[in-house]
């Protein structure tokens, strides 16, 4: 990672820019906000799910904005989530950024027999991104999954 002794004005307003956009995405994930998640992607976006970091070909390909949907609706299949973003790393060229960023996804169900797990994702994303009639949008997300892990959760 390069080290910035000093950056542009317009550089100052898109590093943050970028990672609002990040948080944004998980914030309307745990609001099961499924408009307003897409509404983050380009029209024609790609999203690409490694449900295996390891693996080389994507579980799920999907492109489009308008194909995310379902993906995102997913998410009410589970009583609760919570995302916590962690570090990220952005480049910036002109309208057009790069970028990776941690996430800690928690998703909690509840059985048949009400009985509650807890899944906890780690992932990684790994992103192109597009300034848009000045705001940015992702182009393209790679959804890594590193590991998850499921135990009982107490109610």
């Amino acid at each position: 990672m390069a080290a910035h002794t000093s950056v542009s004005p317009q550089e100052a307003g898109d590093r943050p820019a970028v990672r609002e956009l990040i948080d944004a995405y998980a914030h309307c994930a745990d609001r099961r906000d499924a408009k307003g998640q897409m509404s983050l992607f380009t029209e024609d976006t790609r999203l690409l799910v490694f449900m295996d970091a390891t693996a080389a070909e994507p579980t799920q390909e999907l492109h489009g904005r308008e194909s995310l949907a379902p993906v995102f609706d997913n998410l009410n299949s589970y009583r609760t989530t919570r995302h916590f973003n962690g570090q990220s790393t952005v480049s910036l060229d002109g309208d057009r950024a790069t970028g990776e960023s941690y996430c800690l996804a928690h998703h909690v169900s509840v059985g048949d027999d009400g009985q509650r797990t807890l899944m906890v994702a780690s992932i990684r994303c790994l992103d192109e991104f597009t300034k848009q009639d000045g705001e940015w949008l992702f182009a393209e997300r790679r959804l890594m999954v590193d590991w998850t892990e499921t135990r009982p959760s107490a109610p």
